[in-house]
C-alpha cells in the first residue's frame, strides 16, 4: 500500500513489487555473503590486482563499469567493490549486490568533520541522519537511522583488537556537498553530528529493507568546523590502504 503525503518524497509503498529487480541483468551472478563496499579510489584495484582477485562481473552504469571483485583468501571469499560516490548511485550498487547474495556489508570511505577533528582519525558511525533522498524509497520517513548493532560491534571489536584509537559519531548524510550552507553546519553540529558524508543513511536503509546487515567505518578528511574558512586538506587520502584492510579484517573475523 502506498503511503500518500503532498511531498512525494515522504510517499512510501511498503507491499509492491519493483518493475526492475537489482539483480535483472545479473541473474546467474552468485557472490560471497561478506561484502567490502569501499570508496578508496584507485587503492581497491591496486590491491584486488595485487592480490590475484577474481574479476566475477562488471555492472554497466552511464558513466564507468563498477567491477566486482572476488578475493579468495583464507577459509571464505569476500566481494570487493570500489563504489561510485554519492547516495543514489551507491544504493543501486549496493542493492544488486545484495541481490546476488552479499549479506554481511562493511563500508569504509572518507567523511567531513563539522567540528574540531585532526585528518585521518577513524570513527564509527552508529546513527545517520537521512538528508538524501534516496533511504526515502526503501524505508518508511524518520529523521535518521540507526545502524545495525551486529556489525557495528564487530568494526569495534577489531579497532580494539588492534589498539586503534576510534571515535562512534552520528553522521550527517547529504545529497548536497555544495549545500552543506554555514548555518546548515552549525544547526547539524547542535543535533548531534560530528562529520558529514554521503552515503551511510542510504546503505543502512538499503541493506535494511533487504535483509542484510550493514556497518561502516569513516576516517576524516576535509574540515568544515570553521565555517568562514574551508579547509579541504588531503581529504584523508592517507588512510586509503590502511582503511581497506581494516575492512577485510572486520569481514574476516566478524562472526554470527
Amino acid at each position: 500500500m502506498i503511503t500518500k503525503h503532498e511531498l512525494p518524497i515522504l510517499e512510501y509503498d511498503d507491499t509492491s513489487l519493483e518493475v526492475i529487480a537489482p539483480n535483472h541483468d545479473i541473474t546467474e551472478l552468485k557472490l560471497p555473503e561478506k561484502c567490502l563496499f569501499a570508496f578508496l579510489s584507485d587503492e581497491v584495484h591496486e590491491y584486488a590486482k595485487a592480490h590475484h582477485a577474481e574479476v566475477v562481473e562488471e555492472l554497466i552504469t552511464f558513466s564507468h563499469p563498477v567491477k566486482i571483485y572476488v578475493l579468495h583468501e583464507g577459509d571464505e571469499d569476500i566481494c570487493l567493490v570500489q563504489s561510485i560516490v554519492g547516495a543514489p548511485a551507491s544504493a543501486m550498487i549496493l542493492d544488486s549486490l545484495i541481490a546476488c547474495g552479499c549479506k554481511k556489508i562493511i563500508a569504509t570511505g572518507s567523511c567531513g568533520v563539522l567540528d574540531e577533528i585532526p585528518e585521518n582519525v577513524f570513527l564509527v558511525p552508529t546513527k545517520a541522519l537521512r538528508d538524501e533522498g534516496i533511504s526515502y524509497h526503501y524505508l518508511p520517513a524518520s529523521r535518521s537511522i540507526a545502524l545495525d548493532e551486529e556489525p557495528v560491534a564487530a568494526i569495534e571489536n577489531c579497532f580494539k583488537k588492534h589498539n586503534l584509537p576510534f571515535i562512534t559519531c552520528t553522521t550527517w548524510t547529504t545529497d548536497g556537498f555544495f549545500r552543506e550552507t554555514k548555518d546548515m553546519v552549525q544547526y547539524r553540529l547542535k543535533e548531534g553530528c560530528r562529520v558529514v558524508e554521503m552515503e551511510c543513511a542510504a546503505l543502512a536503509a538499503c541493506s535494511r529493507k533487504r535483509g542484510a546487515k550493514f556497518g561502516q567505518f569513516l576516517f576524516t578528511g576535509d574540515s568544515l568546523a570553521n565555517v568562514h574558512e574551508y579547509d579541504a586538506r588531503d581529504f584523508g587520502c592517507d588512510s586509503h590502504a590502511k582503511a581497506l584492510q581494516i575492512g577485510l579484517d572486520i569481514l574476516a573475523t566478524w562472526e554470527d
